[in-house]
């Protein structure tokens, strides 16, 4: 792989990026304002509003202008997941509304004004302005991709942490920097730039005073703490932007960002991904999706009962106790599959195929048809329908010390079917997979990756060869 080392300062419009902001500011206005007529029309087939609703309009507007940039929905976002920018707006746009409906019910005009009305306004404006920058950044991209509006970084660390941050820039020419230096600190093997086709510069404290850039990445491990603490020291003499890159290649990292709690910053290193709103966008999908399916499947799961009831005597349901979410411990529904009595001499982990079981449960496990009660653990809030499977108590404390990363899969709920599942890691298979699997689920979280795993396991789910 080849790079380059940009010499002098790339063309920019970074100069402009008021002209940027404020024009974007205008945008949100705009589409307020024509979103609000938009909705007028579509309710009343009238393009000329009354005052009030004209007004209505105006408070609107004023609140978008000062509720968005607190939310950040203005600042630069070169280079970042842009999914954190769609959901401020969608945030800033909710939070509007709900001022809105605030004010017109202390004000006591709620009648005058159409609910129906109110509640398009505001959806047409956000569509608007989620339009407005969809058709933006493609064209900010183009010029990135062309050599304008771009930024230069100097790159002061190590080799390997260097060489790091130059392969994420290259792969990724639209976030918009190029690499101007790169100075190495201390004596390190420089055989990962040469590969690159990179030059560098030993760094030495003087030097700082020949930097003329936008950008400046202190790239080293966060064992070298005290080094950065003096080269962020020697930079306060330049304008540039210092940001510090720790190179984490030792540890596993499970949703890793900066986070201030109590006026501290924190480095979060391994933390759940359902916290705040994404928690109850989890529960509300459980809940609602769970509910639709139990009640699809409730004439199934009857004729299933009556099957387990007539082919052994015991109870219909079997009671395990498994561990979910933050390690605690539920008890997991299942339709029983075995003898009352077949775990009379204890727990063995695997060993499905030689396990006891009656004809009629030996159907239903090899079909996968014995997890279905365990929607009602989804409805009770005790697992979800996506996530890692739970495991028994005994074997959790048995294999958190032997598998690397096995207690981080408990970050989130325990799930009827996830990731490792669908890619036919189930069953008597490597469990080591599994959990990187598991991870790797954690790691990506969104909804739309959990409808995804839903749907695949229509077809992959139920009948694997693992199953029994």
């Amino acid at each position: 792989m080849e790079m380059t080392v940009t010499r002098g300062r790339a063309r920019s419009l970074s100069h402009h990026r008021w002209l940027i902001s404020f024009t974007a500011r205008l945008a949100d206005i705009t589409s307020t304002l024509l979103a609000g007529n938009a909705a007028y029309f579509g309710y009343f087939s009238d393009w000329h509003p009354s005052d009030q609703y004209l007004w209505g309009m105006m408070v609107g507007a004023l609140l978008v202008a000062a509720v968005l940039p607190n939310l950040g929905v203005y600042r630069t976002w070169r280079g970042r997941l842009l999914s954190p920018l769609l959901f401020k707006l969608m945030m800033g746009y909710a939070i509007v509304g709900v001022i809105c409906t605030s004010l017109l019910y202390l004000s006591g005009l709620g009648d005058d004004f159409s609910r129906v009305w109110l509640v398009s306004w505001f959806v047409l404006a956000f569509m608007g302005s989620l339009t407005a920058r969809a058709m933006t950044y493609p064209v900010i991209n183009r010029f990135r991709l062309h050599g304008r509006n771009r930024r230069q970084v100097v790159l002061v660390g190590d080799a390997h942490s260097c060489a790091t941050a130059a392969e994420h820039l290259h792969r990724e020419p639209t976030s918009g920097f190029d690499i101007g230096k790169i100075y190495l600190v201390g004596k390190d093997t420089m055989s990962e730039l040469a590969d690159m086709r990179l030059s560098w510069e030993s760094y030495a404290a003087e030097q700082v005073h020949d930097i003329d850039t936008d950008e400046v990445w202190i790239c080293l491990p966060i064992s070298r703490g005290s080094q950065v603490k003096e080269i962020i020291a020697d930079l306060g003499v330049t304008a540039a932007n210092v940001r510090f890159m720790p190179d984490m290649r030792d540890f596993r990292l499970i949703n890793h960002d900066i986070c201030n709690v109590a006026s501290l910053y924190l480095l979060n290193m391994s933390c759940s991904p359902i916290a705040g709103s994404a928690r109850w966008l989890k529960a509300v999908e459980d809940r609602i999706i769970s509910a639709l399916i139990l009640l699809m499947i409730s004439p199934i799961m009857l004729a299933l009962a009556i099957g387990v009831k007539l082919s052994s005597p015991g109870p219909v349901f079997y009671r395990q106790e498994r561990v979910s979410w933050n390690g605690k411990p539920f008890n997991m529904l299942k339709f029983r599959s075995m003898p009352v009595d077949s775990e009379k001499n204890g727990v063995q982990w695997g060993g499905s195929q030689k396990k006891t079981t009656t004809k009629f449960g030996a159907f239903i496990r090899k079909t996968s048809l014995d997890e279905l009660p365990q929607f009602i653990n989804v409805l009770l809030g005790d697992m979800s329908i996506v996530g890692p499977r739970p495991e028994r108590t005994v074997f959790v404390d048995h294999f958190k010390h032997e598998i690397p990363g096995y207690m981080q899969k408990h970050l989130m709920k325990a799930g009827i079917t996830g990731w490792a599942q669908i890619n036919g890691w189930r069953g008597d298979t490597d469990l080591e997979k599994r959990i990187e699997c598991d991870l790797w689920y954690i790691e990506h979280w969104s909804v739309m990756l959990d409808l995804k795993i839903i749907f695949l396991t229509i077809f992959k789910g139920f009948i694997n060869k693992h199953a029994y």
